[in-house]
């Protein structure tokens, strides 16, 4: 027994149930010892076990309290391990994954079964590999939270992620928290690009704020304008204008701006230096995510070498290059302006055309040099006996073109008409010699003589003949009124309309071969009149007669039906080589049905293949509107068939057309080529066509070529296609088999 002055003994920790079962085994045994009421003592110390038992009870209830709360805590700490938003890991010492919870399985692309225990550098991209490593030992080395940028590769795409790590609590494993930052890499990428195009970027790059003030600029800004970047923040753009351009211009610049955020085109502006220079400029406003304009960005090209060198072009196609006067180009579009001023003003003009006399004679005694020097002279006198706003133009040899227009009646010309005369008959001093030569002078008056452009200076030079004929140094006004000649007119219309209804028509075919290849690349469908009377007849002889018939459409279809039929023939024979090209007058090309009737006419031959149909529009046809000539070449050519345009350099178009209409070849008229190797204009003509088809990537083919020279002059010209009666005459349909299997190339072209 213990006293109760002695500490209590520890007892064993029991279980409540245990201490209940002790205390009533205790109570029987005293019960059944028949006791009386036990002694204080006893009492004392049953008092104290009890009290014993009730701490013993309140400790284990204190520490079942706590398993439950650790329990709850792990149970936690493990919800919020497995579903963070932030992917968790843990490495071991050699960098093996321990753990890995679902954010980072998901950002990896691989299940967690086969993620843990694997070596997580497996996944990083090799350049950062050593860059993880170092991490992880500096880790492992107590040397705090550690973090670093890497790249991983899974699943194959590649993500950048975010590494912050940590020293676990056992000091052997390392808790790891992983963020994608895949997105925010890209966007530095794209700033990081979006800078270096500024910097680097060829055009020249202006910011401004949405009151158009200059925020910053590039390089190519400061090397195009010649001002630095500290000269321009701040400051408008419109310090660089050059004044070429109205106010209206950049107005309607900002009313672009204002209604489509957007706006392209040329301006003129001025370099620091004074310079003038061209520029091609976009400029586009930006918005913010409230469609409110925020900035505004300029991209300028320096475009001022393009421009001269177009303009190099255009004067090549507009002047004449020995006199710098207007050419047929430039005259035939002065000619269709001035006619378009008299119509609405109720007004005249003349059409003037000049021959020089004896001028021959100058050129056979002295040479061209000499002679050219007189052109030019006489040239200047006579654009000086005009009056201003008249034009004078070259045409070419010793002929000449004027235009006087704003005529109130037909004698307010014959003032100039006298000056003229007087300008080419005074003597001319050249090299030391003095010449004396004159002019023949023909006259039409417009719209007295109501012809279209081509044919006002057709009549003109008519009438120069006219006034030769008469003795020369004289001019001679065109006589419309010819009763004979409209006789004359009539009766072959009748003819003609009789050769149609008889199929007196027939095409021959003249080839078109590579010279540098020696393969026959194809024919030019020609017409003949097989007359009953007159024998075979060439186009000459009847075609102008229906230039304004509408005949000329029935035989131009005619043409194209015939030629389509031949082209059958010749796939059927093995020619499928050839292709055939006829000519298409304009008032054919102008019809409204011509891309409908073509259409039919290519279903009628179905074995034809379309493609080996070239249809050849004359340059010399007065093309009225060009945006309806276009839009049906660009039809026909759907359906399969090509273009050529064809007398280059003779007629009156400008040099849009060659630029808009969209034919594929350039054939160089027969006038030109005949005579260039005698006559330096004509060869300069033929070298600046050549030189124009390959500007405009087109092809070209010279036509006319009547001799091995011509061939050879022209391949040195870089001109390898060609036809003329030096290769081959036009001949029968039937005859052309036999031509193409046995035509050689000459040997002297081969070595151009």
């Amino acid at each position: 027994m213990t006293s109760p002055s002695q500490p209590p003994r520890l007892l064993a920790k029991r279980s409540p149930k245990e201490l209940r079962r002790s205390a009533e085994a205790q109570v029987r045994k005293k019960r059944e010892s028949k006791q009386a009421m036990p002694s204080e003592s006893d009492a004392q110390k049953l008092l104290h076990e009890l009290q014993v038992h009730q701490i013993e009870l309140e400790m284990q209830n204190d520490e079942l309290q706590q398993a439950q709360i650790t329990e709850q805590l792990h149970y936690r700490y493990t919800e919020l391990f497995e579903f963070a938003p932030i992917a968790y890991l843990t490495f071991d010492l050699k960098g093996k994954i321990t753990q890995i919870n679902l954010r980072g399985a998901s950002i990896l692309g691989i299940e967690r079964a086969h993620l843990a225990g694997s070596k997580f550098v497996n996944y990083i991209a090799i350049p950062h590999r050593n860059t993880f490593k170092d991490c992880l030992a500096k880790v492992f080395e107590h040397k705090g939270i550690q973090s670093c940028e890497i790249l991983v590769n899974v699943n194959k795409t590649k993500r950048w992620l975010n590494v912050e790590a940590n020293l676990g609590i056992t000091g052997t494993d390392c808790l790891a928290a992983l963020v994608d930052i895949t997105e925010r890499k890209q966007a530095q990428n794209e700033q990081k690009l979006a800078a270096s195009v500024f910097t680097h970027a060829r055009e020249g790059i202006t910011i401004t704020d949405n009151k158009a003030i200059i925020i910053d600029v590039n390089d190519s800004f400061t090397r195009i304008t010649g001002y630095s970047r500290d000269e321009v923040i701040g400051r408008s753009p419109r310090f660089l204008q050059s004044n070429k351009e109205a106010p209206e211009f950049f107005s309607e610049i900002w009313r672009a701006l204002q209604k489509e955020s957007h706006w392209s085109g040329e301006i003129w502006n001025r370099r620091k230096n004074g310079e003038i220079y061209a520029e091609m400029t976009t400029i586009s406003a930006v918005h913010n995510e409230y469609g409110i304009t925020t900035h505004y960005i300029a991209l300028a090209n320096d475009i001022t070498l393009m421009k001269e060198h177009q303009n190099q072009l255009e004067k090549i196609a507009h002047y004449d290059v020995l006199t710098n006067l207007p050419n047929r180009v430039l005259l035939a579009d002065r000619l269709s302006q001035a006619m378009l001023q008299c119509s609405r003003h109720q007004q005249s003009l003349a059409v003037v055309f000049l021959d020089l006399d004896h001028f021959k004679a100058v050129n056979d005694a002295h040479g061209h040099q000499v002679g050219d020097q007189l052109l030019i002279a006489l040239s200047l006198r006579m654009k000086e006996a005009l009056r201003e706003g008249d034009t004078l133009a070259r045409i070419g040899g010793d002929e000449f073109v004027a235009i006087l227009a704003d005529l109130d009646k037909v004698e307010d010309c014959e003032p100039v008409l006298e000056r003229l005369l007087l300008a080419a008959s005074e003597p001319v001093t050249v090299a030391d010699f003095i010449f004396h030569v004159s002019a023949s002078i023909g006259v039409t008056i417009y719209p007295q003589d109501s012809a279209n452009a081509d044919q006002l200076v057709r009549h003109a030079d008519q009438a120069m003949y006219v006034a030769k004929e008469s003795g020369k140094n004289c001019y001679h006004l065109f006589d419309t009124a010819q009763d004979d000649a409209v006789k004359m007119h009539q009766e072959n219309l009748d003819a003609i309309r009789n050769a149609l209804d008889h199929h007196q028509f027939v095409l021959h075919y003249q080839p078109k071969v590579n010279m540098k290849t020696g393969i026959v690349v194809g024919v030019e469908a020609l017409i003949r009149w097989q007359h009953p009377k007159r024998g075979l007849l060439n186009p000459i002889d009847f075609l102008p007669v229906i230039e304004n018939n509408p005949m000329n459409i029935e035989m131009g279809e005619w043409v194209i039906d015939t030629a389509l039929t031949q082209i059958s023939k010749w796939q059927k024979m093995g020619l499928s080589l050839l292709n055939i090209s006829v000519n298409i007058a304009a008032v054919q090309l102008q019809q409204s049905s011509f891309t409908q009737t073509l259409t039919a006419l290519l279903a009628a031959h179905p074995d034809a293949k379309p493609h080996y149909l070239e249809l050849e529009v004359l340059e010399t046809s007065a093309l009225d509107d060009i945006n309806h000539i276009s839009k049906i070449m660009n039809d026909c050519i759907a359906l399969g068939v090509n273009f050529a345009l064809d007398d280059f350099g003779t007629g009156y178009s400008s040099l849009t057309y060659l630029r808009r209409l969209p034919a594929g070849m350039i054939k160089i008229d027969q006038s030109f080529v005949r005579d260039m190797l005698v006559d330096a204009d004509d060869l300069a003509i033929v070298e600046s066509v050549i030189a124009l088809a390959k500007s405009f990537k087109r092809g070209v083919i010279a036509e006319g070529v009547e001799s091995v020279e011509h061939c050879k002059a022209i391949l040195q010209l870089g001109c390898d296609l060609a036809q003329g009666n030096g290769i081959a005459k036009p001949m029968p349909a039937s005859d052309i088999p036999a031509w193409v299997s046995q035509w050689k190339p000459d040997v002297s072209w081969q070595i151009q």
